[in-house]
């Protein structure tokens, strides 16, 4: 009886699901593609490498395409999830306000992704950005205040600014003065790694 019972629990043990490994889409622009950035050296890499040595089974999916708006991203959103994910860190708008797109079509946009995933049951976490200087006061007031809008509306964590400590540090950023180096990438991990961690916290 005793050596039947023991196979029974060898036998739950081989059945039980393996733990699968958690899928993060960095879905944004040229700032999560790794713009003129080596192998290994762009945020989605180094996101994955820093949560795997501390002991997280992830995957970070590099979901992001150089000169992309927040409409394109709407657009490509349903592709660009494949199989789906388990969190996806949106990481969208900086060439909207490069190029100077009205707010509210922002807005809108990054408020399409949001609804998108939320209906599929998908964590987010959105990665504020900011208007450059030169684009006026009254833009640069609308423009910023579109994220924290979007994270109250729908309950979703806010990064401030994805750039935090690295904009505008010569250290930091490749010779365009937009685009941030290893170092730089590096800088933005670990000022993320916090939120991304209490997310999977949750979904651990």
């Amino acid at each position: 009886m005793r050596v039947f019972s023991v196979f029974l629990i060898l036998f739950g043990l081989m059945l039980a699901p393996a733990s699968a490994t958690i899928r993060i889409l960095a879905f944004g622009d040229s700032l999560s593609a790794g713009y003129q950035l080596a192998p290994g050296q762009s945020f989605p890499e180094q996101l994955e490498e820093t949560l795997r040595q501390k002991g997280h089974d992830v995957t970070v999916i590099n979901g992001g395409v150089s000169g992309d708006t927040a409409s394109g991203g709407l657009a490509r959103l349903d592709w660009s999830l494949g199989n789906g994910a388990d969190l996806v860190i949106v990481e969208l708008g900086g060439n909207d306000a490069l190029r100077g797109i009205a707010p509210n079509a922002t807005y809108e946009a990054l408020s399409g992704i949001i609804k998108k995933l939320k209906k599929r049951r998908i964590p987010v976490l959105l990665a504020g950005m900011k208007a450059p200087p030169n684009m006026g006061a009254a833009y640069t007031e609308e423009f910023d205040a579109i994220y924290p809008r979007l994270s109250e509306i729908y309950a979703v964590p806010l990064y401030p600014f994805f750039l935090e400590g690295v904009a505008a540090d010569p250290g930091l950023n490749l010779a365009d003065g937009i685009h941030p180096n290893a170092k730089g990438v590096a800088r933005i991990v670990d000022g993320i790694l916090p939120q991304v961690e209490e997310i999977l916290s949750t979904i651990d």
